[in-house]
């Protein structure tokens, strides 16, 4: 009985997936596209200017980075980054093209309540977004009602991963 109830509590600390990012890719471009993986350690300097850039402090330097081609063409990168909503964490994709546009962000991972989540009509006003002081919740970007911190969460995500992208891959 004590195991049972060990991996129930684990089970539950988990964030739930609700696409993994090959998926959430594939679905994006379609199929026949070629994602390669990659983990990135930002160098303090970078880091502080993805910080700058991003006017947002990091929780990490370490970030999950995918890149995307179709018959050797490089489409797009995706940049997860995980945030909290209230106090779990939340994983969200950003895909980002080879101008530094954000095409979309995709929710992989959310263990809050899922009235939390911020709907796919909401999702879409982050599209097509460049890395400007005004991408940020009550300017740019609405507020949900009762998800004010979903939306911050995911804002905030798709600025670090567009400040990202500006240190990292832009030519």
């Amino acid at each position: 009985m004590k195991y049972f109830l060990l991996i129930l509590l684990s089970l539950s600390l988990q964030a739930k997936l609700l696409i993994s990012p090959f998926e959430a890719m594939k679905l994006h471009f379609g199929e026949g596209i070629k994602i390669e993986k990659k983990s990135i350690l930002l160098t303090s300097d970078e880091a502080k200017k993805v910080t700058q850039l991003a006017q947002h402090k990091l929780k990490t330097k370490i970030y999950k980075t995918f890149r995307i081609t179709k018959n050797g063409e490089l489409l797009a990168y995706g940049i997860l980054v995980l945030s909290k909503v209230r106090s779990k964490d939340t994983a969200i994709l950003s895909i980002i093209n080879t101008k530094g546009i954000l095409q979309t962000i995709e929710i992989i991972a959310f263990n809050e309540p899922m009235e939390y989540l911020p709907s796919k009509s909401w999702i879409q006003v982050l599209n097509n977004k460049t890395l400007k002081p005004t991408l940020t919740v009550g300017k740019e970007i609405p507020s949900i009602t009762a998800a004010t911190m979903s939306a911050r969460a995911a804002t905030n995500s798709a600025r670090i991963a567009l400040a990202i992208y500006e240190v990292k891959y832009k030519k």
